[in-house]
């Protein structure tokens, strides 16, 4: 005879058993896809784009009349002029105003701006001393434009300038530096 007919009780309970067992695996794998399904994949961000300087507007201190003694003369980063000492500053048409600086890179990228040595400007017969000044937005900010939008830096500067005998009358050019810094 047949085991089934033997001991039906046993052969009960191994099928219930089994369907226990295939509700179990039917369960696991279900688990498992479900998991696998609330995975998000991510990508890997874009690489930083390099910080892309330029010039839009250089600093200029306008014209001015020394004295005896001489004096500063400076500019904010606002466009505002200002002088010290016996300079008295005059416009005859030259133009006075902060340097302004663009600069493209990645939205969120904290940027700081590292001022040069003070620069000599020559000129007629001699030199003047130019420092570098403060800067809107001041160091360090983030950066919130996304390119090819630019953030514009406005940095502005002060200029000694001695007697008439150390600094002759004329014009007087020089060149400065600054450095971006992205992080």
């Amino acid at each position: 005879m047949f085991a089934e007919n033997l001991y039906p009780e046993l052969m009960i309970t191994i099928q219930k058993y089994i369907s226990i067992q295939k509700k179990a695996i039917l369960f696991a794998c279900f688990c498992v896809i479900l998991s696998l399904l609330s995975f998000t994949a991510s990508a890997q961000e874009d690489p930083p784009i390099p910080l892309q300087v330029s010039t839009f507007q250089n600093l200029s201190f306008g014209a001015v009349i020394q004295g005896n003694t001489g004096g500063t003369v400076t500019i904010d980063p606002q466009g505002s002029r200002s002088v010290t000492g016996d300079i008295i500053p005059v416009n005859l048409g030259y133009q006075y105003a902060p340097a302004i600086f663009e600069i493209e890179g990645n939205p969120g990228a904290i940027v700081s701006i590292v001022n040069g040595p003070d620069a000599t400007l020559t000129g007629n017969g001699g030199t003047l001393t130019m420092h570098i000044g403060t800067s809107i937005p001041a160091s360090p900010f983030i950066n919130t434009k996304t390119a090819p939008s630019r953030t514009q830096i406005r940095i502005g500067g002060t200029l000694y300038v001695g007697n008439q005998s150390h600094n002759p009358s004329g014009n007087y050019i020089g060149y400065f530096s600054v450095t971006f810094v992205q992080q």
